[in-house]
């Protein structure tokens, strides 16, 4: 089979790790696989030099004709048997350009609750004729676009992303009273809402010896100077660390004792199933599918609730080593059984294959 990815980017974006491993997989498989991208530079890529990356020029709406023509001409030299889009703008990218284009199979998936406003949606809503299929990535995040009206629940499925537990080794933590490690991984923008965390952690510290907590927050983004800014305002200094991008993030995880997500929204929370496959205590906001990725482990709080993140912070700190272990056990194996990556590409590739 003919796999071409269509993805808005590589940059260090969940998806686009989705879309790396899939890729991978698939190659491994046996099947001829290509990545195409709309823009920007390529910060995660597929193991495989197999793998064309290919990049289609679009920065800006002067460029859509020269990237249209390029992503044309693709699809008329590989043939592919399947064009499998992802995130927004490659998914009304590609449903506009099939127009004219013979493609056997387009599938689209969504990788969010919350991929833009009015305007994207009316985009989704007026191009579901052109795929074939829809896909978001947890129950919360296709519901979420029916009730928008930007995708028909007859042609959307939800199908989970999986990750690589061969990355993501499961670590039994021995839990120092003396010092307690937090990590948190997601890009510095709105969404991933790093003020509610720095809010929270100024309300967990009050009245407590501050040297024993450290936070660490991996990831670049938009947001950086403001959130340096309030680190300074709320005094944090001694506690919280910037990382800046990292590619030790299974290393980071591990060494850590808890994981903290502070998301506003969400579609699926690929490093919350990451953080539970390292055996990391998750501490998350209900955003999302997060809920569905997490089950009855770790602690869940209402998104934007600062007080409710700091009580979630002292209520896990306060656990014993027994409980947080039998935690960490049963969302290790709940990852295994629901978000294996091995369980995502068999999903994928019964799709593919439907008439």
């Amino acid at each position: 089979m003919k796999i071409l990815y269509l993805i808005t980017g590589l940059g260090g974006g969940g998806a686009e790790k989705v879309v790396s491993d899939l890729a991978d997989q698939m190659f491994i498989l046996g099947h001829q696989v290509k990545i195409a991208y709309l823009t920007g530079e390529i910060l995660v890529r597929p193991k495989s030099i197999n793998i064309d990356l290919i990049s289609l020029g679009l920065n800006n709406l002067y460029g859509l004709y020269s990237a249209s023509k390029k992503y044309k001409k693709l699809i008329k030299d590989f043939q592919p048997d399947v064009v499998h889009a992802h995130m927004v703008h490659a998914n009304i990218f590609a449903r506009i350009n099939r127009i004219g284009c013979a493609i056997p199979k387009l599938i689209c998936t969504a990788h969010n609750s919350n991929e833009g406003g009015q305007l994207r949606m009316l985009a989704y809503k007026y191009t579901n004729f052109l795929s074939d299929l829809n896909t978001n990535v947890s129950q919360e995040a296709s519901k979420s676009f029916v009730l928008k009206g930007a995708f028909n629940k007859n042609n959307l499925i939800t199908v989970y992303n999986g990750i690589d537990l061969n990355k993501f080794i499961f670590f039994n933590k021995d839990i120092k009273s003396n010092e307690l490690k937090f990590v948190s991984v997601g890009r510095f923008n709105v969404q991933k809402d790093y003020p509610n965390l720095l809010h929270a952690i100024a309300i967990f510290l009050e009245n407590l010896q501050q040297k024993k907590y450290i936070f660490k927050i991996v990831g670049e983004g938009e947001l950086r100077p403001q959130i340096e800014e309030l680190i300074e305002h709320l005094g944090l200094k001694d506690n919280v660390t910037l990382l800046g991008r990292r590619d030790d993030i299974p290393q980071l995880m591990q060494e850590a004792d808890f994981f903290i997500l502070p998301s506003a929204y969400e579609g699926f929370g690929l490093v919350v199933a990451e953080a539970m496959a390292c055996g990391t205590f998750v501490i998350a906001t209900n955003s999302g599918g997060v809920a569905e990725v997490m089950g009855d482990t770790g602690i869940l709080v209402p998104p934007q609730d600062s007080k409710a993140l700091a009580e979630a912070i002292k209520q896990a700190v306060s656990k014993t080593p027994l409980e947080i272990q039998e935690n960490n056990l049963k969302a290790r194996q709940r990852v295994e059984e629901l978000f294996s990556l091995e369980r995502s590409v068999q999903n994928w590739l019964k799709l593919y294959e439907q008439n």
